[in-house]
């Protein structure tokens, strides 16, 4: 049965955390986790899960072009992020997921791959009215903070890194 949380009427999908990847990866292609400071680890889905973020976001458009041509249709893709795990294990906010995943669905639009949620809209839209603060606003953001300050790599990425399942 799927629910609203699923976002089955969209091309470009847009959750947070795992439980949000879990809620997708039934009526998606592949899963794109945003973990852009943290280690958290993609949860195991059964499908293709690649990394993604800000600086692989081009990658990961080309990608996602590929492997809808690949497909001969629509690849139905999810973007997750991954957000912060507190010490009670609820889910907190975090900004440079917000800001990667974005990215990442800004990149997937620009390829002609734009039929997006609600959810990925506002998260891109989000990233492409902030992208010139993106690297202040991730070092100074609460997770940044929390490990002590971190410089915040913006260098592009080429390759997509797959760190889950296969193709399907």
């Amino acid at each position: 049965m799927t629910t609203p949380r699923a976002q089955t009427s969209y091309q470009v999908r847009f959750e947070w955390g795992a439980e949000g990847a879990e809620a997708l990866a039934s009526g998606v292609h592949a899963i794109v986790w945003v973990d852009e400071l943290g280690d958290d680890a993609a949860p195991e889905l059964g499908i293709e899960v690649v990394a993604g973020g800000v600086s692989s976001a081009a990658a990961v458009a080309r990608w996602s072009l590929e492997r809808q041509e690949q497909l001969g249709g629509r690849f139905v893709v999810g973007v997750v992020a991954a957000g912060a795990r507190q010490a009670d294990g609820s889910l907190r906010f975090a900004v440079e997921d917000l800001l990667g995943a974005g990215a990442v669905i800004d990149a997937i639009a620009e390829t002609g791959i734009d039929h997006q949620s609600p959810e990925a809209a506002a998260a891109a839209a989000a990233y492409a009215g902030l992208r010139n603060a993106t690297r202040h606003l991730v070092s100074a953001s609460v997770s940044a903070r929390e490990l002590g300050g971190v410089q915040f790599d913006v260098t592009p990425v080429d390759a997509v890194q797959r760190i889950g399942g296969s193709p399907a």
